[in-house]
């Protein structure tokens, strides 16, 4: 997944980080907030596509309820009080 617009604007954040982590990370890149910042970006389209597949399946399943319902009835017709 592409990172979100690499031109927007861009402020300082705190964050508490591993120590060990930090310092390892920099043996490999030389600018860390880059880095963070594409991984964190990474992690918001992924997740954002997660969301988007479980409500996907959510409406399939209610789409196929729905559709059985239509069909057959509801399982709970038979069991009614009224």
């Amino acid at each position: 997944m592409k990172p979100v617009a690499n031109h927007a604007q861009k402020r300082p954040f705190n964050l508490t980080l591993n120590e060990i982590n930090v310092e390892q990370a920099r043996a490999f890149t030389g600018n860390l907030s880059a880095t963070v910042d594409s991984l964190l970006a990474d992690f918001v389209a992924r997740e954002t596509a997660a969301q988007r597949d479980r409500q996907k399946l959510r409406d399939q399943v209610c789409d196929a309820l729905n559709s059985f319902d239509a069909a057959y009835g509801s399982f709970a017709e038979e069991h009614s009080t009224i």
